[in-house]
């Protein structure tokens, strides 16, 4: 992927709660284009990283540089601007909001006044540019005719749909997905290794899974977090094959 421009570049992460290092010397690339897995065991560091990639944990040290720009930490509602989007694990929907306007918030930069009032308290072109944007965001996955249906009412699989579109409505430049394929059956999970594909088409995707079908299926470069350090990180063959990778899945299924 040297060919392709760096969206993200990160150099020497640490991240401390107290006296536990949680991330140490973590470093990560991100090239336009790809598709990057970030995998170990449960524990690792994972979700921290992408914690502190969306400003939701203090950073001990490290660099952080974007579009070739060196960039500080960000916070929360720096996100949108900067053109970063997460999903959580799970769905973190709304349940008792349409999946339109759940999707809507996404685009949203909250503040202190609450942010369903942010997002949906809006009034005249600014509302229709944002239900113009949460309708292609749903198109992109698949999800258009069921804009008005609470999210209460959907099966489980659909929801992640719509929790991909809500982060997808903002138009990032890199996406942050959060355990995508947790909690799907597998003709779902085949379902979402396509989507993931087809979306890294127009934006870069940074991906935490446990699935690992999911991981080598789709994912281009793998770095592997245990106990907050990387350990190996390569394309998806010589991780699986690597030794210490082995070792820290103590030789499961998670890297054969």
């Amino acid at each position: 992927m040297d060919n392709r421009s760096t969206l993200l570049s990160i150099d020497s992460l640490s991240v401390s709660f107290g006296g536990l290092k949680a991330l140490a010397n973590v470093s990560l690339d991100l090239h336009a284009g790809e598709v990057v897995g970030l995998i170990g065991p449960n524990g690792a560091g994972k979700t921290t990283f992408f914690n502190a990639l969306s400003g939701l944990v203090s950073v001990a040290s490290g660099s952080l540089r974007l579009y070739d720009q060196d960039q500080k930490w960000p916070q929360p509602h720096d996100l949108v601007d900067l053109g970063i989007a997460r999903t959580l694990q799970g769905v973190g929907l709304f349940p008792d909001l349409t999946v339109l306007e759940n999707v809507m918030l996404g685009a949203t930069k909250f503040s202190e006044g609450g942010l369903i009032r942010a997002a949906l308290g809006l009034e005249g072109r600014t509302e229709r540019k944002l239900q113009t944007l949460a309708m292609n965001a749903l198109e992109r996955v698949y999800a258009a005719g069921i804009a008005h249906q609470r999210v209460d009412s959907l099966p489980y699989p659909v929801t992640k749909r719509v929790a991909i579109a809500r982060a997808l409505v903002s138009e990032p430049k890199i996406l942050l997905l959060d355990e995508p394929a947790g909690g799907l059956g597998i003709q779902d999970i085949d379902w979402m290794n396509g989507l993931i594909r087809n979306l890294a088409q127009n934006c870069a995707i940074l991906l935490v899974e446990h699935h690992m079908d999911v991981v080598m299926s789709v994912c281009h470069r793998l770095y592997v977090l245990n106990f907050g350090e990387v350990i190996a990180s390569g394309d998806a063959k010589s991780v699986r094959e690597n030794p210490d990778v082995v070792a820290a899945y103590l030789g499961t299924q998670a890297v054969h």
